[in-house]
């Protein structure tokens, strides 16, 4: 990349190096950032995840769109979060773990006992995902499903 000085302190990129979206130019990633929508960033963070994180956080992404596929994806707290009238659930990408925050997990039932974590939470419940783990997919659709009832009533 070919920086050329403007001021004192600040560079440009020439014309040819900035990436070109809907009609925009970016310097910048995070600018860039500001105009993609929820789906394009969640797309964007599991690309960014070269390891076990990327490939459990994209089935976990497959699992909640087949749950329920009137669910919306949205981008809050730079986090992926899903919601169908009010907030269902989130996943988040740590060292060692990939964390699906259920927001109102504790008014949820759990017979496959799913939930490993946050359990003292007054509201919420997680379920923290580690290298190597399976997954109970039936389970955690059906989980899914319960958290998108507790909101619609």
């Amino acid at each position: 990349m070919v920086c050329l000085p403007m001021t004192k302190n600040t560079f440009t990129l020439k014309r040819e190096e900035r990436e070109v979206v809907n009609e925009r130019i970016f310097d910048t990633p995070r600018e860039k950032e500001k105009y993609m929508n929820p789906s394009e960033r969640i797309d964007k963070q599991i690309a960014e995840l070269a390891d076990w994180r990327g490939q459990m956080f994209a089935r976990l992404r497959k699992l909640i769109l087949e749950a329920d596929p009137d669910i919306t994806e949205e981008w809050k707290w730079d986090t992926a979060v899903w919601s169908h009238q009010g907030l269902v659930c989130a996943v988040g990408t740590f060292k060692k773990t990939v964390k699906m925050n259920f927001f109102q997990g504790a008014s949820l039932e759990d017979p496959h006992t799913l939930f490993n974590a946050g359990l003292d939470a007054k509201k919420t419940r997680s379920i923290d995902f580690r290298e190597g783990d399976t997954v109970d997919e039936a389970a955690l659709k059906e989980l899914i499903r319960a958290a998108v009832v507790h909101n619609v009533g």
